[in-house]
């Protein structure tokens, strides 16, 4: 039967398990509104199509497994009867063993108001939102919300998490966690999204940043329990920061209130993150555009371009906080946004410490930022910027990594926290392998991949000085204005760039790019005349997930395409080449991180599948690689976030469980964690085997 082209749009029709509401006050609906990029750059789509071309690959008489290119994929099909709706738990008795860390009976895809484990695990809720922090936190109650106690409580909507274990205590932990955006309706009885009060708007305020709580484990189980420990403690939209590197104190930086421009107050939309090698955390402020009024009437056409790149046109906010709080009016401060999408780094083990807000790293809508070491002890920091087009980045430090021994902890975390002040900041841009349309099967070495390079955007000095890679810009320009100095030098344009991870062994760097549903691909179907050319898909729905083979330190990388998520029973997918009879389906891939055997772990936010959100396990070697299954779901209308995978315990943040149009205090649709007639909360839930202690997760 000879393989006809089609419009899969027919069917591919773009649905996700994410709310309108979660798209405004986690993102502030940037999917609704013009792409900021309006770049001529390079598209990593329109590479993958020359990357792959015609190519094919065939499993047994005319049946299609996996064609590349169009909007992003080109889906090879026999017939309209191609199925479009997510397959249930994998057969395909004849696949090879799962390997060590993937040895459990995947979670079938499902709507339950439940987190659902494999039979043989439990999962137990750690912390829920307004829970004590600090001393003196007053017990949380949905009418008894102040900004007080809101900065003493865990704040809302976790994302990342941390397990740190706390040194000279078998049985102690710390927790960190993003709280990355708030939900008002969700928060405050008869909250009137028109007319919020100041008192909700600083308990929003308060409720955004970040907690660290110590946790006491026990030997039965693999429960944690909250401590009111000497490490707590509650970063939130008031704590003071300390700007560093070469554009701190610069006059794009200084309002009113800091004329020093090296002072300030909050953080916000902290996405994901990671733990570096010295013990520190680091977060990325992402979204934060959505907090900032009147970009549009700023002062002056350059002032109004530059904002515009950044998202930031609305007159008014969604969440009004600009009426109570002249520092989110760029009319009133023109400048207090730029102290914001910057990565920021926090000491957990000093609760006196203040927390810097990197400036050589680049202002975007950090994601993330993730640290590799070198076996020269170079640091080397990747990280992507989460929006529709935009771009991935590395900055390499010009420091190396301080030991630090027995007594000299301290001493070293501080001077490497100086290490992302300086060295080169870089933007990727990527490049296929192949002849633009000529190939009519798989490459020889059966993979879809390509090369790339790093372009220096800015060089930043011991001295605190910053020399501009790009033409017409200061190196000050190039860290505040990142995106529009990465346009200039013909970065590659991505389908949002999420989580960016560099492997703790292999040193390769995985990069999950969730989805695109607004790619706008236009090329015509095909005819019967021409059966093996395909029509595109315009919409990336599903995601997937890249590897580099990056030189860390070097300027040169290549690529492959390890996942093309989705249904493994469509035709477009692809799961590095594994049987697709035999994973589970996956959809908007987000944080990525890894478990002690070198497995892959993604958390996902936003399934286009019908089904919950969830945590899967991918194999990256050997005859199983690309093997994927699902280890948990989370509850209807939430996003998984963290992961932390140990041997004993999983950790995911549940985020935003029963956000939905119509949900508010009164009319909630998720009644989890506390199940009743409760109020849903965003919790952290930590997962362990009913024989724990005995062997390790996935073992």
């Amino acid at each position: 039967m000879p393989l006809l082209g089609r419009d899969l749009l027919a069917k591919l029709n773009f649905t996700s398990s994410r709310s309108r509401r979660t798209c405004v006050y986690k993102c502030g609906d940037a999917c609704a509104k013009a792409v900021p990029n309006t770049s001529d750059n390079p598209y990593f789509r329109d590479i993958l199509r020359r990357e792959v071309g015609r190519r094919s690959v065939l499993r047994g008489a005319g049946t299609a497994a996996v064609v590349l290119g169009g909007g992003s994929l080109l889906a090879a099909c026999g017939g309209d009867d191609a199925p479009a709706s997510a397959s249930g738990t994998p057969t395909g008795g004849g696949a090879p063993e799962a390997p060590a860390g993937l040895r459990f009976d995947p979670v079938a895809p499902n709507t339950k108001d439940a987190v659902t484990v494999p039979h043989g695990y439990s999962s137990d809720v750690v912390i829920r939102w307004g829970d004590p922090v600090a001393p003196g936190a007053a017990d949380w109650s949905v009418d008894n919300q102040t900004r007080t106690n809101a900065e003493k409580q865990y704040g809302y909507n976790c994302d990342f998490a941390a397990l740190l274990p706390v040194p000279g205590q078998d049985r102690r932990f710390l927790l960190v966690s993003n709280h990355e955006y708030t939900t008002p309706q969700q928060m405050f009885p008869g909250y009137d999204a028109d007319n919020p009060t100041e008192e909700q708007v600083r308990i929003e305020i308060a409720n955004h940043g970040l907690s660290i709580i110590e946790l006491q484990s026990n030997d039965t189980d693999g429960r944690l329990v909250p401590v009111m420990g000497r490490y707590n403690r509650r970063i939130h939209g008031e704590t003071v920061f300390q700007v560093t590197g070469p554009a701190a104190g610069h006059d794009l930086l200084k309002t009113s209130a800091d004329r020093s421009g090296t002072e300030v107050h909050g953080t916000f939309n902290n996405c994901a993150g990671s733990v570096t090698p010295w013990g520190t955390i680091l977060s990325g402020e992402e979204n934060v555009d959505q907090y900032f009024a009147g970009g549009a009437e700023a002062k002056g056409k350059d002032a109004q371009e530059r904002f515009a790149r950044y998202g930031m046109e609305d007159a008014e906010t969604a969440r009004k906080w600009e009426r109570f709080d002249r520092r989110f009016d760029i009319r009133k401060e023109p400048h207090e946004a730029h102290r914001f999408n910057w990565v920021v780094e926090i000491d957990p083990w000093d609760p006196t410490s203040t927390p810097v807000k990197h400036t050589a790293l680049g202002r975007f809508k950090h994601e993330a930022a993730a640290v590799h070491v070198t076996d020269d002890g170079t640091i080397v920091s990747y990280s992507g910027d989460d929006s529709r087009f935009e771009y991935i980045y590395k900055f390499v430090s010009s420091k190396k990594l301080v030991e630090g021994g027995e007594g000299t902890a301290a001493d070293a975390r501080a001077e490497n926290m100086k290490a992302l002040d300086e060295g080169v900041l870089y933007v990727a841009v990527f490049e296929g392998n192949s002849d633009d349309f000529t190939a009519d099967t798989l490459p020889d070495d059966g993979a879809f991949d390509g090369s790339g390079h790093w372009v220096k955007l800015a060089t930043c000095g011991s001295d605190g000085a910053v020399e501009s890679h790009v033409d017409g810009m200061s190196g000050e320009e190039v860290l505040i204005f990142t995106r529009l100095a990465a346009d200039k030098v013909g970065a590659t344009k991505m389908d949002r760039p999420e989580d960016v991870q560099p492997h703790p062994t292999t040193g390769k760097v995985y990069a999950a790019l969730t989805n695109n549903e607004y790619r706008g691909a236009a090329r015509p179907g095909k005819n019967d005349e021409e059966p093996r050319e395909y029509a595109p898909v315009t919409e990336n729905k599903n995601g997937y997930v890249l590897e580099l083979d990056d030189q860390h330190a070097g300027e040169k990388f290549t690529w492959n395409l390890l996942l093309v998520c989705g249904d493994p029973a469509a035709a477009e997918t692809y799961f590095g080449g594994f049987d697709k009879d035999s994973v589970s389906p996956i959809s908007c891939p987000d944080n990525l991180a890894f478990d002690s055997y070198g497995n892959l772990w993604v958390s996902t936010d936003g399934n286009a599948l019908e089904s919950n959100d969830g945590l899967f396990a991918v194999s990256l070697e050997g005859a199983t690689r690309g093997l994927t299954k699902q280890f948990l779901t989370v509850p209807a209308g939430a996003e998984t976030c963290g992961p932390v995978v140990t041997e004993d315990r999983v950790i995911v943040n549940v985020q935003h469980p029963g956000e939905d149009e119509e949900a508010t205090t009164e009319n909630t649709t998720s009644h989890w964690p506390d199940g009743g007639h409760s109020l849903a909360r965003p919790s952290t839930v930590v997962v362990w085997r009913d024989t724990y202690g005995a062997a390790p997760i996935g073992g």
